[in-house]
């Protein structure tokens, strides 16, 4: 048995990392393309993620968490 659709969101959930990933990257002053260039990730899929299109595998936001120099924790609440 699937989630309910909620309705005004398009049947997505949504992705608390995108969100937490953006306020802390901008918290610690730092643009996507450091990120990316720290983390080793391309920066359309970071992008993708931040904007909650795309849903990270955890070793990819362990390197984002390293990338901005944060708890795993803080970047996915």
């Amino acid at each position: 048995m699937s989630a309910p659709v909620r309705p005004g969101r398009g049947g997505r959930r949504p992705r608390p990392a995108g969100n937490a990933g953006s306020r802390v990257r901008e918290h610690h002053n730092l643009t996507q393309l450091e990120v990316c260039g720290r983390s080793g990730i391309d920066v359309v899929s970071y992008s993708r993620i931040e904007q909650g299109h795309s849903s990270p595998l955890l070793d990819t936001l362990i390197r984002i968490a390293d990338a901005i120099d944060v708890l795993l924790a803080d970047l996915v609440r």
